[in-house]
């Protein structure tokens, strides 16, 4: 092998990157536009080993061809191989690169660009703006500041491939707020519901969101209701991975804050997603799916329902999962249907069980339901054909405070019930009932006051107090 072979072999293995971004330089400064092309594409299949000091110098280089405004069609290849360029160099996932292609105003040229451009080069520009878009949050403020209205235009126009890539853009600029306050009167709400329908689960996961953030607003709930997102969001609360349930779960619960839209929730199969979650390992699923379920029960439909997951989780569950449970209940029992949800769909004798055989957290948040579930009457019968009232007495000596509370609560209502005050009895003179006795004596009396209070201001202050009006 000679010398030459070997030093151009060598210059294969250790490039000097250096002298070759001179030559590039030298190239786009004094080239053909054959020239400038070809050493542009280069560039670009080589940017994945070029040097980041390197790929820095040359991104001014690219946002400068970018910048000429051509007089005819004749910069366009220079140009289309410019953003291809660009956009290889982004995809290095580098932060200094994605920032600095920020910094050169090269976006703000794509956006100029693109209204103008043929198929081919359009084609490139999208690709590079949806990876930009991914990997750089200022890149986002950038061209949601330049270029949203530009993003929407397109989505009215475009059923061809690119369709998905615009769709994936509009998604990551909803995460700006400045994005979702305009979206409504720019017409963008219905590609919000389908970039959660379709795309990446990252980009899904992000329109999701988004959906959950707009839905707090009565009008954008009801607008985006009517484009059919419950079952977009019901499938990926179903299909989903863990981050994207939760996000899919906590988004439909926003929208289901609506007496409207209760049922509709629930029918499109909510239901058991939530209850999924109450299963699941993780405390937030567990408090997305507990505040929920206390939005859905409003429907007494849904409050039988979720009573019946419940109570498979009562049997079936691990400890964890009995407390969510067991919470559960406790909010179901407080709802004022005309039938007793809990007690019909089997739980009670559950309840009792896991009062007396439970963890400690099982037994302070069944103490808690079981408290709640004595207030009414033909729960207290169910309660009591179960054998509560004795382990109640029992836990008045416990060293549990929120145990000995509720305990003492729920004995209470029995003792104010001719039917079973005879089997209380022995129960009137240990201290924790009377404590709980006198606290809740208290709280009526001051519930009553402050409801008289709030008649005399009605009455008289509001009739000639300025500052109350």
């Amino acid at each position: 092998m000679s010398h030459s072979e070997t030093e151009k072999i060598q210059e294969k293995l250790n490039p000097d990157w250096k002298k070759a971004f001179n030559q590039y330089e030298t190239v786009i400064s004094s080239g053909t536009e054959a020239m400038r092309i070809k050493a542009t594409i280069k560039l670009a299949h080589l940017s994945k080993h070029v040097p980041e000091n390197i790929l820095v110098t040359a991104i001014p280089i690219l946002a400068e061809l970018l910048s000429n405004e051509p007089s005819n069609n004749s910069s366009q290849p220079v140009q289309e191989a410019a953003v291809y360029c660009l956009k290889c160099i982004a995809c290095r996932d580098e932060s200094g690169l994605v920032v600095a292609i920020g910094q050169s105003g090269a976006i703000q040229s794509i956006l100029r660009l693109l209204p103008h451009s043929d198929n081919g080069f359009e084609r490139v520009m999208i690709k590079c703006l949806w990876v930009l878009v991914n990997f750089g949050n200022r890149n986002r403020e950038i061209v949601a500041m330049n270029g949203l209205e530009i993003i929407i235009n397109m989505l009215n126009l475009r059923t061809d491939g690119t369709r998905r890539y615009l769709l994936e853009i509009l998604s990551a600029l909803t995460l700006l707020r400045e994005v979702r306050r305009v979206l409504i009167s720019l017409g963008g709400v219905r590609f919000l519901v389908e970039a959660a329908r379709c795309g990446s689960m990252l980009s899904r996961e992000r329109a999701c969101q988004a959906i959950g953030l707009l839905g707090v607003v009565r009008r954008a709930r009801r607008m985006l209701v009517e484009l059919g997102v419950i079952p977009v969001l019901v499938e990926l609360f179903r299909d989903g991975d863990s981050t994207t349930k939760f996000v899919a779960g906590n988004s439909l619960g926003v929208i289901s804050a609506h007496i409207d839209y209760i049922r509709p929730v629930a029918q499109a199969g909510a239901i058991p997603l939530y209850a999924e979650l109450l299963r699941g390992s993780d405390p937030i699923g567990k408090e997305i799916a507990e505040d929920v379920f206390c939005i859905l029960a409003v429907a007494e439909e849904n409050a039988v329902e979720i009573a019946e997951q419940s109570v498979g989780i009562l049997r079936e569950g691990d400890d964890a999962a009995k407390a969510a449970a067991a919470d559960v209940l406790w909010d179901l029992s407080g709802y004022k249907h005309p039938v007793s949800v809990v007690q019909n769909s089997g739980a009670i004798p559950l309840l009792v069980e896991l009062l007396r055989d439970g963890n400690s957290e099982v037994r302070e948040k069944v103490s808690g339901a079981i408290a709640q579930l004595s207030y009414d009457g033909a729960d207290r019968v169910a309660l009591a054909n179960a054998g509560i009232i004795p382990l109640l007495i029992e836990l008045l000596h416990n060293d549990s405070v929120e145990l000995t509370d509720n305990a003492a609560e729920a004995l209470i209502n029995f003792s104010e019930d001719p039917e079973h005050c005879d089997r209380i009895s022995e129960a009137i003179d240990i201290p924790s009932f009377q404590n709980m006795h006198n606290r809740l004596i208290q709280n009526h009396a001051s519930d009553e006051n402050m409801v008289r209070s709030l008649r005399r201001m009605s009455i008289e202050q509001l009739t000639w107090d300025p500052n109350l009006v």
